[in-house]
């Protein structure tokens, strides 16, 4: 058993990640190269990988909390929560491990206590407290976390961005990926033994993340102008939310922890938040299809609504209540704050964005804080 010890002190509560590359320009002789980026479990802290090692945030505050320079490249950091023991894949033109294997380190003792290996690269790898699960191009594999004894294996469809959420509540553990087909996602409840199959989109899948307890799961095609939130138990629609009118394409999805709103980020520069309807508690209860109890909190949608069927489905949509506008060009993760209706943005050019948003005025959300977490003068 890996013993799971907390780095530091925090109040413990699918994680998009992202695997592409960004030079920072730094005053150092060779500029930082960003490989990785994702926030833990709980969205208090997020990592970072680097073709020199990985560093490790706090959230709230910001501030750098370690980092471990082995002059070589990390391409993947998944933190367990604020635990010890983190799971690091090499990347980069000189990675620090193969490309195929992932090594589980033990931050107490600096060093790796465990490794897997597959006979192609790692495309992502996702962390419970009693589970590992790893993604390669067209195969997932379930590990038990305290022997490492492999539980099951799952086929996809291609699936180079390693495109896999899993739930973090005890006792349930959910796990969803794309399907065997284009636009499938394909559901696991290994609490249940139950697997279903969802026709989530037309297009491929290109962004999916669940809810912390794994009841609702919302999803993002390729053409990325519609957001569609699904239970995750009957596999039924419960809600469908627009970005935009023109493609796009969707980089990260977050639920808050309460799941009544969804953040979403896009290559467009803009990161939209939008009302949920349906309570995540409920989801799996008879009152799913109820209305919900508080009516101010749905989405509103387009004042054209009422006359929803006559014209395209375009004006009847449901909107985002709040905005945020970012410098184009760059690729951005997002989560919710711990602070009450609170955003935080990661940048690949090392951007930190803390943002509020008001519920009930909606619009352009509010910057509260920034900093570049790349840079050494903000590391301490």
């Amino acid at each position: 058993m890996f013993p799971q010890v907390p780095l530091f002190p925090m109040n413990l509560s699918a994680v998009c990640s992202v695997y592409y590359s960004f030079v920072l320009s730094s005053p150092n002789p060779s500029p930082i190269k960003l490989l990785h980026f994702s926030f833990n479990q709980d969205h208090a802290c997020f990592a970072s990988g680097t073709d020199r090692g990985f560093r490790i945030y706090n959230c709230d505050p910001f501030r750098e909390i370690f980092r471990r320079d082995f002059g070589a490249g990390v391409g993947a950091v998944e933190m367990l929560f604020r635990c010890n023991i983190l799971a690091l894949v090499g990347g980069g033109h000189s990675p620090q491990y193969p490309l195929n294997k992932v090594m589980i380190w033990d931050d107490h003792q600096s060093r790796c206590i465990g490794e897997l290996s597959f006979r192609s690269e790692v495309r992502g790898v996702r962390l419970r407290r009693d589970r590992i699960i790893v993604v390669l191009e067209q195969k997932i594999f379930v590990y038990n976390f305290a022997d490492l004894k492999l539980l099951h294996q799952i086929e996809t469809i291609a699936n180079p961005k390693g495109l896999c959420a899993v739930s973090q509540v005890a006792g349930s553990f959910v796990l969803v990926c794309p399907g065997l087909q284009k636009g499938q996602v394909r559901v696991e409840h290994y609490a249940s033994k139950r697997t279903k199959f969802i026709m989530a989109h037309d297009s491929r899948i290109a962004c999916i993340t669940l809810s912390q307890d794994g009841n609702m799961l919302a999803t993002a095609s390729t053409k990325g102008t519609l957001v569609r939130i699904y239970n995750t138990h009957h596999g039924t629609l419960l809600q469908e939310v627009r970005r935009g009118a023109d493609r796009a394409e969707i980089y990260s999805m977050a639920f808050s922890s309460t799941a009544q709103w969804l953040a979403v980020s896009s290559d467009k520069g803009t990161v939209h938040v939008f009302s949920l309807k349906v309570n995540s508690g409920n989801v799996g209860s008879e009152r799913s299809n109820s209305p919900p109890d508080n009516p101010s909190a749905v989405m509103p949608g387009s004042s054209l609504s009422f006359i929803k069927g006559v014209l395209p489905k375009y004006f009847s949509s449901e909107w985002s209540v709040a905005q945020f506008r970012l410098p184009e060009g760059y690729q951005y993760i997002v989560a919710f704050g711990h602070q009450k209706n609170t955003v935080v943005i990661l940048g690949l050019d090392g951007s930190f964005y803390r943002c509020k948003f008001e519920p009930g005025n909606g619009g352009e959300m509010t910057q509260l804080e920034y900093h570049n977490f790349l840079k050494p003068e903000e590391a301490f």
